[in-house]
């Protein structure tokens, strides 16, 4: 069955980062917004949910030292975006360089919310993604009805990710 493949998923997620890094660039008092999605105080706090948890799987399937949550607090708009676009290359270079063996394998970890969890490499992968894209899509209606509509489709017929 042919698919939808991690290059073209990854393609997908940056290509819609760097369309809310250039939201935020142009508007960013939206950063300040209160908000309480994945239990934030405000919008810039949903985009550090995002990045961290994207860059903290990275550093799992990549056998990095975990970064500490609370060190990443502090970070701006565009330091965010920043740790945000590593961390999808970091993803990239796990899935151009993981074999069967490395997507099968299990990792156990602990999490912030949830405890210690075990899963495939190749679950924690597709979750970095997803939780991103999920998340993407709550802050856009939620800042839409806030006043901040983008200017950009975020539906994945419109990527240039696939023809």
């Amino acid at each position: 069955m042919r698919g939808l493949s991690f290059g073209e998923l990854l393609d997908y997620c940056a290509e819609e980062t760097n369309h809310w890094r250039d939201f935020f660039q142009a508007n960013p008092a939206a950063l300040e917004v209160p908000c309480d999605i994945a239990g934030t105080r405000n919008v810039r706090e949903v985009v550090l949910h995002i990045v961290a948890v994207q860059m903290r799987y990275a550093e799992r399937l990549l056998n990095l030292p975990i970064t500490e949550y609370d060190t990443l607090s502090g970070k701006g708009g565009e330091d965010l975006f920043l740790l945000g676009h590593k961390s999808l290359e970091d993803l990239r270079s796990f899935a151009v360089a993981a074999n069967d063996p490395d997507w099968d394998g299990t990792l156990t970890f602990p999490t912030r919310t949830a405890g210690t969890l075990t899963a495939s490499r190749r679950k924690i992968f597709i979750h970095a993604l997803l939780h991103s894209l999920r998340h993407w899509a709550q802050l856009s209606t939620f800042l839409r009805q806030k006043g901040y509509k983008q200017d950009w489709q975020h539906d994945f017929i419109f990527t240039k990710a696939i023809p």
